[in-house]
């Protein structure tokens, strides 16, 4: 519309007494709906809008009524904003298609929208069906007082308490956790140690996916450039804390040696589960990308659950072993080469076997990563070599991303990644479900919560502190040195797979029983201290302690017009030898299509 058609400020063919009535409407419009108004009025009109909404709307206010102004308001409480952000990821996509009669009975957005509960009730009808046709071939071990029927009871409430966790941006692996304990102190679930085999075996699958993931998700682009801090940040902290973690808890929880050396290595273990989400929260505003510190952290989080891991399974064949001593000592290096080498060699299978051009080639992929990393950790253990199967499931990850990008799959969207994320959301809230249905409060001793609490923080204040001198020539500023020590202190997945390990491997009424109990406590206390702790931490400190950078880099660019799956491969280290020149217009050449889609 050009200047011509104007008259006034007001458009022509639009009387004063509508314009007012509009300007005045315009006062007390919802945010969203105020936004749209804006852009769809002319520079003019956006001026006046502009004035009155700043100076005089208490004087217009009158005109509204208060019916409306009532539901304006309520529009912008708490719950209104709460019940936004339930339904936030379905502003990704489509919009949801619904019936004519449902937005009267169900007003948005206080209840779901018709695509979430179509999902809820399509998904209770499966598993409804399914547990019918289990029922019918397997009988009352899946009846509503079998074993199997509890197991999908505790799934199901630790996949919701974990997604009401997440609404807190707490890490939903905390509530999951929490209901298992709930639902096994209340009775709803009573998983008694004839049930550790079946539950074990659950946990070695969840291991099996998490380690796959850690190997997916290494940058072969960004760990080269470093690969001397990822060393140095990785191993010597691990060592440290391991260490320190087996002395204190052999002489304050009174743990025979071989129980602490256990307990140690798996305490040192951190959470990338806890650490990424925060990290994405910071990078899409810019903290910390542009010296690549989250790429930084979630290799060296990969590296050091790979450790953990990997010496957790030498230990415990050296510890519960019957074998000569010659077999004990070539045990552990038997393990490390053998893990590494099968695994790249199942790496590089992986990427040949199904052909690049075959129309199943992904499915393939996946399965024969998959198929491979179950047969290296469940026949390591099988065969007395329990530490080479973590190891080969990290190795194998690794190298096949490595060749697979090679061959024309996008490194930073990865199909793969994609699958094994989703094992992850199914396998999740068995594994912390299993685990805090363990938790029997009243067998707990409070002077030995008191003593595991004492580990734990002796445990990780010297690995923060360690963390940060060992910054030293890594081209970080000091507050990006606490940042980092901050994010390793989080402690989840690799504490609630392997705590329970010890407990299944030993006889009850031992002394051996009481120290695998106190393992399994001081997990669970790890868990529960560490997870939400360093996620509230990592948000608040992290604007604070981390450079923001002035523009995305232009990988980050990239990615939100190519995909919206989020991975960590797009928190990547921009070329700094690039010239700014370059950057900017490479940048401005990418931007204005973002635009342009976003307007179709």
């Amino acid at each position: 519309m050009m200047a011509a058609d104007y008259q006034n400020g007001v458009p022509k063919g639009v009387s004063a007494t509508n314009q007012n009535v509009k300007i005045e409407d315009h006062g007390f419009e919802h945010q969203k709906s105020r936004k749209g108004s804006v852009i769809s009025q002319p520079p003019v009109m956006k001026k006046i809008s502009t004035v009155i909404d700043r100076s005089h709307r208490s004087a217009t206010s009158s005109a509204c009524s208060s019916p409306t102004h009532l539901e304006n308001e309520a529009d912008r409480s708490w719950w209104y904003t709460f019940c936004l952000r339930c339904q936030s990821n379905e502003s990704e996509g489509k919009p949801s298609w619904h019936p004519k009669w449902w937005t009267k009975l169900c007003p948005q957005p206080y209840f779901p929208t018709y695509r979430q509960f179509s999902r809820i009730i399509s998904l209770i009808l499966i598993g409804l069906f399914s547990w019918c046709v289990l029922y019918a071939i397997i009988g009352e071990s899946a009846g509503p007082s079998g074993m199997l029927f509890q197991l999908i009871i505790l799934s199901i409430c630790a996949h919701i308490g974990g997604w009401l966790m997440s609404l807190t941006t707490l890490p939903g692996l905390v509530g999951m956790l929490f209901t298992g304990i709930i639902l096994q102190n209340v009775g709803i679930v009573d998983l008694d140690e004839s049930f550790s085999e079946i539950s074990q075996c659950f946990s070695d699958v969840a291991l099996v996916i998490i380690l796959i993931r850690a190997g997916l998700e290494l940058d072969p682009n960004a760990l080269p450039r470093l690969k001397f801090a990822v060393l140095k940040l990785a191993i010597l902290p691990w060592i440290t804390e391991a260490a320190v973690v087996t002395v204190t808890s052999a002489y304050i929880l009174d743990l025979p040696w071989k129980f602490a050396v256990l307990l140690g290595s798996i305490i040192a273990a951190v959470a990338p589960a806890v650490v990424v989400p925060c990290l994405f929260r910071l990078r899409s505003k810019g903290y910390g990308v542009s010296k690549g510190i989250p790429t930084l952290i979630i290799a060296v989080a990969s590296v050091d659950d790979a450790a953990s891991v990997a010496m957790f399974g030498v230990l415990k064949s050296i510890v519960f072993s019957d074998s000569s001593l010659v077999s004990i000592i070539l045990q552990g290096p038997l393990s490390i080469v053998g893990g590494i080498a099968f695994g790249a060699a199942w790496g590089y299978i992986c990427s040949i076997a199904p052909e690049r051009n075959d129309p199943f080639a992904t499915p393939l992929r996946v399965l024969l990563l998959l198929a491979g990393g179950m047969g290296a950790v469940f026949g390591g253990g099988l065969v007395g070599y329990g530490g080479a199967g973590p190891l080969a499931c990290v190795a194998a990850g690794f190298v096949a991303i490595y060749m697979w990008s090679k061959i024309g799959w996008d490194v930073a969207d990865n199909p793969a990644a994609t699958a094994f994320e989703i094992f992850w959301m199914i396998f999740q809230p068995i594994l912390f479900g299993i685990t805090g249905a363990r938790v029997k409060v009243n067998d707990l001793k409070p002077e030995l919560l008191g003593l595991c609490l004492g580990v734990l923080i002796t445990g990780i204040v010297i690995r923060m502190v360690i963390t940060i001198c060992l910054g030293i020539g890594c081209k970080l500023n000091n507050k990006e040195k606490v940042f980092v020590s901050i994010a390793w202190m989080c402690k989840a997945i690799v504490q609630a797979a392997l705590g329970p390990v010890a407990l299944s491997l030993v006889p009850q009424d031992t002394k051996d029983h009481e120290a695998a109990e106190k393992i399994l406590m001081t997990c669970i206390l790890s868990i529960i201290l560490t997870a939400p702790t360093g996620a509230l931490l990592l948000t608040v400190l992290g604007p604070h302690l981390l450079t923001k950078a002035k523009m995305p880099t232009l990988t980050e660019v990239r990615m939100r017009k190519k995909s919206r799956r989020l991975s960590i491969r797009d928190i990547t280290i921009p070329d700094l030898s690039m010239r700014q020149e370059d950057i900017e217009e490479q940048r401005m050449s990418i931007v204005p299509e973002e635009g342009q889609e976003s307007h179709m």
